[in-house]
């Protein structure tokens, strides 16, 4: 796993495969390699990476002001404990996951917790998508489906608002 962003003051020096997000009024700072193909053939892991990137960094700056404590990463497959606590059976299916704390369910207790986590599998949305444009675009929609979980919605309704 590799994370990608970071916006918590004091990890300057890092890169940004080495700390997790926390909330800050910052946006990231980007720099975007071109894709060298419409098609999907081999993509990268920091190509991906850079896909996932742009879509955090197109969220409303409501959104990210409000993300706490949480670690964006990417994976190329989930694991068999990820797909069981997703209760999926499939690893072609599962796209993300978060695995936390909710922001609807920290109370004065929650403090000095690792970060949640927000992972994207690059293999299954690789395989599911045939374009570049369509990974972007999914990678889009399941990493605001992940962070609606972060901030507390139950599938149904982020699948209602069209996620």
């Amino acid at each position: 796993d590799s994370g990608l962003w970071n916006r918590k003051p004091g990890f300057e020096s890092l890169s940004p495969s080495q700390y997790p997000i926390s909330n800050t009024k910052e946006r990231p700072s980007l720099t975007v390699e071109p894709l060298l193909s419409s098609r999907n053939a081999n993509m990268t892991r920091e190509r991906f990476e850079v896909l996932v990137a742009e879509a955090l960094a197109s969220l409303p700056s409501e959104i990210l002001e409000r993300m706490d404590n949480v670690a964006v990463t990417v994976a190329h497959w989930p694991s068999r404990t990820q797909l069981a606590r997703a209760g999926v059976k499939s690893p072609h299916t599962l796209f993300g996951l978060y695995e936390g704390v909710p922001l609807t369910k920290r109370g004065a207790g929650y403090g000095m917790v690792p970060p949640d986590r927000i992972t994207l599998f690059q293999g299954p949305l690789e395989a599911a998508c045939h374009t570049l444009a369509a990974i972007r675009e999914q990678v889009r929609r399941t990493v605001i489906h992940e962070i609606g979980h972060h901030f507390g919605m139950d599938e149904d309704r982020i699948r209602e608002l069209g996620y």
